[in-house]
């Protein structure tokens, strides 16, 4: 009985991991026959798992939104909560949220019933929170987007660039980053035939398609969105050696706004992007250490004119 339950609990595991399962796929996979399969999947549909089946070419097993959560698995009152919980940590509210928060979510979601996923977005819309400049995330946006990189699906929206020009695009997302403010997307985007990075407060109407895509080989997201947001998309873009070390220079410094990167035990290389250079000169001289620009030539001048405003202000000939 144990090996049974055992099964029918990897089976349910598989049946989360892809759209749609065929029989002969799910008995190779669990080293039985398909009539096993048949028989499991007859368990999960008595514990109230709504499990589809379709017949002929492109048909199989797939996991379905039920009328009901197994009893085994949640109750009402803990399904609502676990589902509040993870909604406002996918949502942005919470710093640093985990992506296994948001995979979780997208499980969950998947096997709820209406009644209680109505009562998890009321609650949602009558929340509010007190954050920290963070960007305003849709939940729905969020669990679409997590469910198209889990099944290599490609992802229709419109996005409003940064100086506000609307765009179509059609993409194949790899993955989701959360910076503690805002939620970023890593995807190759089709029409460009180039990876891309994406504010997810940016997007609207997002729907994933049926077209699904073959995985490309690319970096690993957080590396690459951080990259993005600390330089990429600002007007300047400086390189500073800081003679300290790498772990110092991390404590005084954010993710979000830099890359940084040993060269030894002493020295570390900054990269950072701003908007204004006198901005980046003023948090440069923060640091608190000795430190060289390497580019560009212009944040050596915005430095020597803050330096020299600096010098007056403190009475100094």
């Amino acid at each position: 009985m144990a090996e049974t339950t055992e099964r029918v609990l990897r089976l349910l595991f598989l049946l989360q991991q892809r759209p749609v399962w065929t029989g002969p796929e799910l008995a190779e996979r669990l080293g039985v026959t398909t009539r096993s399969i048949r028989r499991d999947v007859e368990r999960l549909r008595a514990l109230g798992y709504p499990v589809q089946a379709a017949q002929g070419v492109g048909g199989g097993y797939q996991l379905g939104q039920g009328r009901g959560l197994p009893p085994l698995l949640l109750d009402d009152a803990e399904a609502v909560a676990v589902a509040v919980s993870l909604r406002m940590a996918a949502g942005g509210t919470i710093s640093g949220a985990s992506e296994a928060a948001l995979r979780t979510l997208a499980k969950l979601d998947q096997v709820m019933p209406p009644r209680l996923r109505s009562e998890v977005r009321a609650i949602h819309e009558a929340t509010q929170t007190l954050d920290s400049g963070q960007a305003t995330v849709d939940g729905e946006a969020l669990l679409r987007l997590a469910r198209a990189v889990r099944d290599t699906v490609r992802v229709r929206f419109a996005y409003e660039a940064r100086d506000r020009t609307a765009t179509a695009r059609t993409v194949e997302p790899v993955g989701l980053v959360a910076t503690g403010r805002r939620w970023y997307l890593m995807a190759h985007d089709v029409d460009r035939d180039d990876w891309r990075t994406f504010r997810l407060d940016r997007m609207t109407g997002v729907e994933p398609t049926t077209w699904r895509f073959a995985p490309r080989e690319h970096e690993d997201p957080a590396t690459y969105v951080q990259r993005g947001v600390a330089s990429a998309a600002y007007r300047f873009q400086a390189r500073i050696m800081v003679h300290a070390p790498l772990a110092e220079v991390a404590e005084r410094t954010s993710v979000r706004s830099v890359v940084l990167t040993a060269i030894d035990d002493g020295t570390t290389l900054l990269e950072a992007g701003a908007e204004t250079l006198y901005g980046l000169a003023f948090h440069l001289a923060l640091l608190g250490w000795e430190f060289e620009v390497q580019e560009p030539a212009e944040l050596r001048t915005a430095l020597a004119e803050l330096g020299g405003r600096a010098l007056r202000a403190a009475g100094a000939t």
